[in-house]
């Protein structure tokens, strides 16, 4: 678990970050972090969508106040995964900090 300062740092020091937004479309409706790909932890496809990606990558997870990203990145450790970087208090810290938001998916 990370702040939203680091997590933007991390990001942006990496060359191919993966930023997956766990919340739903009615959440994502209102914003998201640039380059976010969405993977609703509470739909209906989650474990096949987080199972079907690469182990060893660095995933950068995030949701709307940081409950679905913890236990998130509990089941991604779990099925194997090396690194993951949540952010702590998910996306609503993030629009606090004035960070970059997308509305076009």
């Amino acid at each position: 678990n990370v702040s939203a300062a680091k997590f933007d740092e991390l990001i942006k020091a990496d060359k191919e970050p993966i930023i997956i937004d766990l919340r739903t479309d009615k959440e994502i409706e209102k914003g998201f972090i640039p380059g976010a790909i969405q993977i609703d932890y509470l739909g209906k496809t989650f474990d096949n969508q987080i199972t079907a990606l690469d182990k060893n990558k660095t995933y950068y997870i995030y949701c709307q106040s940081g409950g679905r990203s913890t236990d998130a990145a509990e089941y991604m450790e779990k099925q194997g995964f090396k690194k993951i970087i949540s952010l702590e208090k998910g996306s609503s810290e993030w629009k606090a900090k004035g960070l970059p938001i997308d509305t076009k998916k």
